[in-house]
C-alpha cells in the first residue's frame, strides 16, 4: 500500500468515527430533551413526584451526552508537543464528569424524597393519575433502547465515555421502572409509595455513578489489564520465533487503550542485531492482533 493509499485510508476511518460519534450524540440529545420535556408535563399533570424526579434525571442525560461527545473528539487527537503519548486519557476525564453528574443527580433526589417521606407531605398531595403511568412506560422502552444503541456504538467505537452515557441510559429506564411502581402503589392507596420509589431511584443512580466513575480512575492511574488479556499477550509473543521465555509482562490502562512492557529472553549467542530482529517480529505481532494496544516496548535478555 502507498503511502498516499495509507493517507486516504486513515482519512475515511477518521470521517466515519467522526460521523458515528455526532449521530450517537444527537440521538442522545434529541432522546433525552424529548423525554425530559414529556416526563415533566406528565409528573405535572398526573401528580407524581416519582416521575418529575424521573424527568430530572432525563435532563442531566443531555448535559452527560455532551461531555461524552466532547471528551471522544478530545481523545481522537493525535499525539502532539504537550501531550506526547496522545489525548485518550480524555475520555477518562469525562467518563468521570459523567459519574459525577449522576451522582449530584442522585443525591438531589435522594434529598427531595427523604424529606417528602420525613414531612408526610405525600399524605396530603393528590394520587398520580393515568397520564404519569403511560409516560413511567414509555420512559423505560425509550431509554432501554438508547441503552443498546449507545452500548453499541461505543463497544465499536471502543469508547468508554459513550459506554458511560450508554449506562446513564440504562440507569433511566430502571428509575422509570421504579416510578412505575411507585406510581402504580399510589394509585391503589398506598401514598408513600411514590416517594419511596424516587428514594429507590436515587440508590440505583448511586450505584452507577460509583461503578463509572471507579471505572473512569482505573483508566486514569496505570490500572493493569486483566490476567486473561495479558496472557492472550503472553502467548502471543512466545510464538515468535526466536523467544525462548518472557522474563516479565506489564501492562497499564491508557484511557481505552493499552501500554505494554515486556521482557523477552533469546540465545545469548546471538548478534544484537539477530536479537532485535526478534523483538521486533514480537512487537509487530503484538500489536498486529491487539488493536487496544497502543504500544509495546520490548527488552532482550540473553537466555
Amino acid at each position: 500500500m502507498t503511502q498516499a493509499t495509507q493517507s486516504d485510508s486513515s482519512r475515511q476511518t477518521s470521517i466515519d468515527k467522526t460521523a458515528v460519534t455526532k449521530q450517537v450524540a444527537a440521538v442522545g440529545v434529541g432522546g433525552n430533551v424529548a423525554l425530559s420535556a414529556i416526563k415533566l408535563i406528565a409528573g405535572i399533570m398526573g401528580n407524581s413526584t416519582a416521575m418529575i424526579s424521573d424527568a430530572i434525571h432525563s435532563l442531566s442525560d443531555v448535559f452527560a451526552t455532551a461531555i461524552a461527545f466532547i471528551g471522544v473528539r478530545l481523545a481522537e487527537r493525535d499525539a502532539d508537543a504537550t501531550h506526547p503519548y496522545g489525548h485518550e486519557r480524555f475520555e477518562c476525564v469525562a467518563s468521570l464528569m459523567l459519574g459525577l453528574i449522576l451522582a449530584g443527580t442522585g443525591l438531589a433526589i435522594g434529598y427531595s424524597s427523604i424529606e417528602t417521606i420525613a414531612t408526610r407531605s405525600y399524605a396530603s398531595a393528590s394520587a398520580p393519575t393515568i397520564v404519569a403511568l403511560a409516560a413511567a412506560v414509555l420512559s423505560i422502552v425509550v431509554k432501554e433502547g438508547m441503552f443498546w444503541y449507545t452500548r453499541h456504538w461505543a463497544r465499536v467505537l471502543n469508547s468508554s465515555a459513550f459506554m458511560a452515557d450508554a449506562w446513564h441510559h440504562r440507569s433511566d429506564a430502571i428509575s422509570s421502572v421504579g416510578a412505575l411502581l411507585g406510581i402504580g402503589a399510589s394509585m391503589l392507596g398506598f401514598a408513600a409509595g411514590d416517594a419511596i420509589a424516587s428514594l429507590a431511584i436515587c440508590v440505583i443512580i448511586l450505584k452507577v455513578a460509583y461503578d463509572v466513575m471507579k471505572d473512569a480512575l482505573n483508566n486514569m492511574t496505570d490500572t493493569p489489564c486483566n490476567r486473561e488479556f495479558e496472557r492472550k499477550i503472553g502467548d502471543c509473543i512466545e510464538k515468535v520465533p526466536g523467544v525462548v521465555r518472557i522474563d516479565a509482562l506489564r501492562t497499564r490502562k491508557f484511557g481505552n487503550r493499552v501500554y505494554v512492557d515486556a521482557e523477552i529472553a533469546v540465545d545469548g549467542q546471538l548478534k544484537l542485531i539477530e536479537a532485535h530482529e526478534i523483538a521486533e517480529a514480537a512487537h509487530d505481532a503484538v500489536e498486529a492482533n491487539f488493536e487496544e494496544v497502543k504500544h509495546i516496548m520490548i527488552h532482550e535478555n540473553p537466555a
